[in-house]
């Protein structure tokens, strides 16, 4: 029971896209847009969807052929599924090898320390999750004005009213090549995400630091800021900075702080 909705985002290929879309007759649903980037597509598409649940597949990427019935099975083993959003593990394979691929095996995570995850991991594949339609009419969609980071901006936002579970399997394969976004980009990416990890740390209340890391906020801060710092993400580093020596209590701490801030 699925509907496929295929939208194409104002692709510059004299028609080869169209024509192949359009091959499939009645087994899709096809709509052209002129070209308004990733969260623009992704919300037409759930703008037209007439299902229950949302799964999303980029163009450069494969499911394997049981990703969307090996969730819906583990949904029907859920007692209270309403709020859950399930989400697996995936491999990595380059150009057209699709064969040759690496896993990319995920950790469980309680779904109280979600957030904590993916502010300090960059790990999750967006194509993996399977999202009630009802998540967006509560929390919103995809927010347009982002190129790089729509899709964490929004896992961020459903994890406080929703709960993550994984699922470990590999249901997705994710394609790398010199060509995307990111890297013809790397510039632009990086300041998004460091506007978009800026705020998630900041956001962060002090149970989910404590509950996480099993430290005092000023110390889990300090964590977070050698997390950045590690990543490349120097901007959001001194935002985390901050953040620990503001929430430092007493002399105690100082030394530990000090040594994981130098």
């Amino acid at each position: 029971n699925i509907e496929i909705v295929v939208v194409n985002d104002g692709s510059r290929d004299e028609g080869d896209t169209e024509r192949v879309a359009l091959s499939y007759g009645s087994q899709i649903r096809y709509y052209a847009k002129e070209n308004g980037g990733v969260a623009s597509a992704l919300n037409f598409a759930i703008s037209k969807m007439s299902g229950d649940y949302f799964s999303w597949l980029s163009h450069d990427d494969l499911y394997y052929p049981d990703k969307v019935a090996a969730q819906v099975q583990v949904l029907d083993e859920i007692a209270e599924r309403e709020h859950v959003i399930v989400y697996s593990d995936f491999a990595v394979f380059f150009g057209e090898a699709i064969n040759d691929i690496r896993e990319i095996r995920l950790p469980e995570v309680p779904p109280g320390q979600f957030r904590y995850f993916i502010t300090t991991n960059s790990i999750l594949h967006g194509c993996t999750l399977l999202i009630p339609k009802q998540a967006f009419e509560e929390c919103g969609v995809f927010n347009e004005t982002l190129r790089h980071t729509q899709d964490y901006d929004l896992w961020f936002r459903m994890s406080e009213k929703y709960r993550f579970v994984h699922i470990p399997k590999l249901l997705v394969k994710g394609r790398a090549h010199a060509g995307q976004d990111s890297i013809k980009m790397k510039v632009a990416s990086l300041n998004e995400i460091n506007e978009m990890l800026s705020k998630f740390v900041t956001k962060l209340s002090r149970e989910e630091l404590t509950w996480a890391t099993h430290k005092l906020p000023s110390h889990a801060y300090a964590c977070i800021s050698e997390n950045f710092l590690r990543r490349g993400f120097l901007k959001s580093a001194d935002v985390a900075r901050k953040l620990a020596l503001e929430n430092l209590c007493g002399g105690s701490a100082w030394g530990g702080l000090q040594s994981l801030l130098v």
